[in-house]
């Protein structure tokens, strides 16, 4: 009997043989002393007694029995040879008594080699086993900017506080993500019930998500379970079983797909113009339907009142208008105070039930419930109001406002007598930078010397400082303030004794947007996007051209900036003047992009950086209170959504 598994052995060792030799593979089991000839190695270190997933270990430290095994670990000599009798009696041993000593491994790059043990190692693959227990030396290359050792040294922080080893990822950023998913405190390790709690979501996930054929994508388990968490959270996955995760996979399946795209995000710049070949029929049907059958049943869902906050203020403001661009078309309604994480769901599975099949929900913090509720109402088309969002379930929408805050830099460095400028921002995420380097760009294009000094409105314990410096008089604050506020203080203002004077005022023509999107519902080409993209996730990011944002001079300003900002704007509207163009230079005087080139638009959303005549810094995470905080861990910049839970 021994004897027909070590054949059945040797027949899973030829096919993977073959199998390697037609992909032009090497075939036999890896070294690691050779993989280590070409590496530079920082330090090792022993980690003792681990248990050690058997997928992770692929090779051998030395090539001293390299060519016994095919590539699977799977025996590759004559059955009838001493090796072959050696790995029967070791296979009717362990079947016996089980494995008696641990394996002694070297980790590279979280991949195994075996120092002693290969035998076992074979058998246990053979027999099917999950892990096995290891004394572990760990070998840890010096640093470098290739993509794969950003990732290990991200897993390097992780395995520190976790002391897990068998959940990877594909790119960078997502170990501090996953932990932010999970909620674990920033510098906090887990203990022994967190390991063994998260072990029991990673083997459920993996059996359910395996099953649905995951091992046939081109990603890790990982990616998979984090995309995962994002939709559904880790405390309510902690109660599901494998089926309960198999019906919910089935439902966001797409979010696994896009984690196949080489580009996860299609970035719509500008409005479709292009009409359905259904649209005459749609016509048709309206002629024929009753009125109250065609009208589109569109929800606004809004975290705050537009009485208390200037954000929910625009979007109203655009809510009213779709209801007068469509008379009798659409039918639309606003939900105030609907709190993140407290009765969004409920609100959004209410709004669905009363007949509504399009929400707007128009603010960061309402992500992971629009997923959850797209998911689970694949027929309701929901659009968040955020940016860089790579779910196909759920689409976005935003302005290019750092358009408009370049115009804004103009004015202000045209007029400044000190050069010194002020800018205050709120949120530190994706788009922000942006408005701050434009506003910068545009104010060093006319006045070389002009300086922008940063500050942030939502710092905690920590008022804005820049308001009390004398020589800064210009200053870019909030876009607009709500209705009920009688402060001043909102778009670019020059301080004149001490009360603001308002110059330009940076707007939002959400009603623009919204007209547009529905436009798409109306003429049948929504699902035409979908057609023609793929698996990747729909982001308007519409600007100037399509009416969304927009700059609002003073009477009061000089005729001449007038006119500039005039032609300039023109210029911006016609793809003629690109505000990301030319030479750029970091505070620390990194070349950012060079005099020829233009910064892509997906570079533009994440950029983490400031320029050169920017005074001031980015803060982190912890720095924000607690409602800032809560948007950032969202849409935070480059990992700061992930750098605390």
């Amino acid at each position: 009997m021994s004897y027909e598994k070590y054949s059945n052995a040797l027949k899973a060792a030829q096919k993977e043989y073959r199998a390697r030799l037609l992909k032009g593979d090497y075939p036999y089991l890896p070294a690691l002393d050779e993989i280590l000839s070409y590496v530079k190695v920082e330090y090792e270190v022993s980690l003792g007694l681990c248990e050690v997933p058997l997928e992770l270990i692929v090779g051998t430290r030395t090539r001293g029995r390299t060519n016994a095994f095919a590539a699977n670990f799977m025996p590759l000599l004559d059955p009838y040879s001493e090796f072959a009798n050696k790995w029967i009696r070791l296979y009717t041993s362990m079947q016996e008594e089980g494995l008696r000593d641990p394996v002694k491994v070297y980790e590279f790059m979280n991949r195994f080699y075996v120092l002693e043990g290969n035998k076992r190692i074979s058998v246990l693959k053979y027999l099917d086993s999950y892990s096995v227990p290891c004394n572990v030396i760990r070998v840890v290359p010096k640093r470098s900017d290739t993509k794969e050792n950003i990732i290990y040294y991200e897993f390097l922080d992780f395995y520190e506080i976790t002391n897990v080893n068998y959940i990877y990822f594909s790119e960078t950023g997502r170990f501090a993500r996953l932990l932010a998913r999970i909620g674990t405190p920033k510098g906090e390790k887990w203990t022994f019930d967190d390991r063994i709690e998260f072990n029991n979501v990673y083997i459920s996930f993996r059996k359910a998500f395996e099953s649905k054929g995951g091992k046939k994508l081109p990603i890790t388990v990982g990616d998979a379970l984090l995309a995962f968490l994002t939709v559904y959270g880790y405390q309510e996955t902690k109660q599901k079983t494998v089926q309960e995760i198999k019906k919910d996979l089935s439902n966001i399946w797409d979010e696994f797909l896009v984690l196949t795209e080489e580009q996860s995000i299609e970035l719509s710049m500008e409005p479709s113009k292009k009409e359905s070949s259904h649209n005459i029929y749609k016509n048709l049907l309206n002629l024929i339907l009753p009125d109250n059958m065609n009208k589109v049943k569109i929800a606004f869902l809004y975290e705050k009142t537009h009485r208390a906050s200037s954000w929910t203020y625009s979007h109203e403001l655009g809510r009213l208008y779709l209801e007068n661009v469509f008379p009798g078309q659409v039918e639309t309604k606003a939900f105030e105070n609907v709190i993140a994480g407290e009765n969004d769901m409920e609100m959004m599975e209410q709004v669905i039930k009363d007949g509504y099949n399009v929400l707007f929900t128009t603010t960061p913090v309402m992500i992971p419930a629009s997923l959850k509720i797209g998911a689970n109402h694949p027929n309701v088309k929901i659009l968040n109001c955020s940016l860089n969002t790579p779910h196909p379930t759920l689409r976005t929408y935003y302005g290019r406002m750092y358009e408009a805050k370049f115009l804004a830099g103009v004015i202000a460095g045209s007029l400044t007598t000190t050069g010194k400028l002020g800018y205050i921002a709120n949120y530190p995420i994706y788009g922000m930078v942006a408005n701050i380097n434009a506003f910068a760009l545009g104010a060093k294009m006319v006045n070389p010397n002009a300086r922008v000094y940063l500050d942030w409105s939502t710092l905690k314990d920590k008022e804005v400082e820049i308001v009390n410096d004398p020589e800064i008089n210009y200053i870019m604050d909030q876009d607009m303030n709500s209705p009920g506020s009688a402060s001043r203080r909102f778009g670019l203002y020059h301080i004149n004794e001490g009360a603001p004077d308002n110059l330009a005022m940076t707007t939002w023509h959400w009603g623009k947007l919204y007209e547009k999107i529905v436009r798409t519902i109306l003429n049948g080409t929504w699902k035409d996007d979908d057609a023609a993209i793929g698996n990747r996730a729909i982001n308007y990011w519409w600007g100037m051209s399509a009416g969304v944002v927009d700059l609002i001079c003073s009477q009061d300003l000089p005729q001449g900036t007038k006119r500039l900002v005039d032609l300039l704007r023109s210029n911006i509207c016609a793809d003629v003047l690109v505000p990301f163009s030319g030479e750029m230079l970091a505070q620390d005087g990194t070349v950012m992009n060079k005099a020829d080139q233009i910064i892509l638009p997906k570079d533009i959303i994440t950029m983490d950086w400031l320029a050169e005549n920017v005074v001031g810094s980015i803060p982190s995470i912890s720095d924000l209170t607690k409602e800032a905080q809560a948007v950032t861990k969202i849409q935070g910049l480059s990992g700061l959504e992930a750098s605390e839970a």
